[in-house]
């Protein structure tokens, strides 16, 4: 018996891997958006990045954010779940807003900005548009997969 459950072990496929990101959409007063334009790739999108292994989600909002702006936040709450199925990516984005600091460029951010709602879509990929989009919207978070260009 011992020698027919190690053969079905071994013939299970392994549980798929993913990465875990967080991106925070920081909404100043006037309803502008922290964005970065990111120096690795030119790219607009709301500052954020890889979750560590022990750190909490709203943890790693706040140190992504400043790590990649300056800008200190305070998290208010989760928006949107989306699922990237080409690289197995699944990012929290979280809506925030600014405790401190102030913008700068970084490492990771060769511009730092705040944009307009149409700003954002103007600029932005759609799928990081929507999820500053969704943050914007009162009620439960979105829940959204797409394939690294366009929404499924």
């Amino acid at each position: 018996m011992l020698m027919y459950m190690s053969n079905i072990h071994q013939e299970t496929p392994s549980t798929p891997l993913h990465s875990v990101s967080v991106a925070g959409v920081v909404v100043r007063e006037d309803g502008r958006v922290l964005t970065i334009r990111r120096a690795d790739n030119g790219t607009w999108e709301p500052p954020g990045g890889v979750l560590e292994l022990a750190e909490a989600p709203e943890d790693g909002v706040r140190r992504e954010v400043f790590e990649e702006t300056g800008v200190k936040v305070e998290v208010d709450r989760l928006t949107g779940v989306y699922k990237n199925t080409a690289r197995g990516i699944v990012a929290l984005v979280f809506r925030c807003r600014v405790e401190g600091g102030h913008e700068q460029l970084t490492d990771e951010a060769s511009a730092v900005e705040w944009l307009t709602p149409d700003e954002v879509t103007g600029r932005m990929a759609e799928v990081y548009a929507v999820r500053v989009t969704d943050a914007l919207l009162d009620g439960a978070p979105q829940v959204r997969a797409h394939d690294g260009r366009r929404l499924a």
